[in-house]
């Protein structure tokens, strides 16, 4: 009986044993994993995915690393613009582990080395811009630091796919002033407008006195035309301006009238006409 004892404590000493020594040997890694090894100190192959076996007690190391796209949000940086205007501005990283092994050997925290990569970047590079380029260029920017941050990245592995600006924070004042320019500006873009509209009219106008200028009948036509619109409504009073042409001969001085004859008294008490003087002469 004693004997049963110790070979079932026996056996299951031995079976925790394998147990543990299954435990450290036996790895798994997804689809999207890798494992670097290490043996003794020394890197060896990539590992995975899948299952892979290690030599147990310490002698071979994994450190797994994720390959799919990993999203890092850079915290909101302080930056003066070009332009002497303080932003408060915040952005977002696309970027994929490439290389593992170099991932894990040549850099000591990849994740944290492409933050403050990028938090320098962002700094350097809105810096050099200008506010109006914050605001209507964000394309150029993201690409620019896109390009900078994975060209620093590259020899740890890491291959930057997308930079983008999430969101830029002006000052009350500073809002305030920008309004005030928008408004300017959309004033003078409605004015330039109005007047490009009223030249257009005008020339058109001076196109239509020319031809109605040639044919007198035209103008006569239209002026009616303008009387008849303007009579449509019942209501209205017509104030009819008459032709100078119609009232200028009434208008010309009157013509003087000959003066008649004088009546005189004959002799033989007869009236008749008085003949006019006779001249010396005759």
């Amino acid at each position: 009986m004693i004997a049963t004892y110790y070979a079932t404590g026996a056996a299951i000493f031995i079976g925790a044993i394998a147990l543990i020594v299954a435990t450290s040997t036996i790895h798994i890694a997804k689809e999207y994993e890798r494992g670097v090894v290490f043996r003794l100190g020394r890197l060896i192959t990539l590992r995975g995915p899948g299952l892979f076996f290690l030599y147990p007690f310490g002698i071979d190391r994994v450190r797994t690393v994720d390959l799919r796209v990993i999203t890092l949000e850079v915290p909101q940086q302080e930056v003066i613009t070009s332009d002497n205007v303080t932003v408060k501005v915040n952005a977002v990283i696309f970027f994929q582990v490439m290389d593992a092994q170099a991932a894990i050997v040549r850099v000591s925290n990849f994740m944290e080395a492409t933050s403050q990569i990028a938090q320098t970047t962002l700094r350097a590079v809105l810096g050099q811009s200008s506010l109006d380029e914050l605001l209507g260029s964000r394309d150029t920017i993201n690409a620019k630091l896109q390009s900078i941050i994975d060209r620093q990245t590259e020899p740890w592995g890491i291959k930057v796919g997308t930079v983008e600006l999430k969101d830029a924070q002006l000052a009350e004042s500073m809002v305030r002033a920008l309004a005030r320019q928008a408004e300017a500006e959309r004033e003078k873009r409605a004015k330039i407008i109005a007047t490009e509209g009223e030249f257009q009219a005008a020339q058109v106008l001076a196109n239509a006195a020319e031809i109605i200028a040639t044919q007198p009948a035209a103008l006569a036509l239209r002026y009616m035309q303008t009387l008849l619109d303007m009579g449509s409504n019942q209501n209205s009073t017509i104030v009819f301006p008459i032709p100078i042409e119609l009232i200028r001969p009434l208008l010309a001085a009157p013509v003087p009238m000959k003066t008649a004859p004088a009546a005189r008294i004959s002799p033989n008490g007869g009236e008749g006409l008085a003949s006019p003087a006779l001249s010396p002469q005759s």
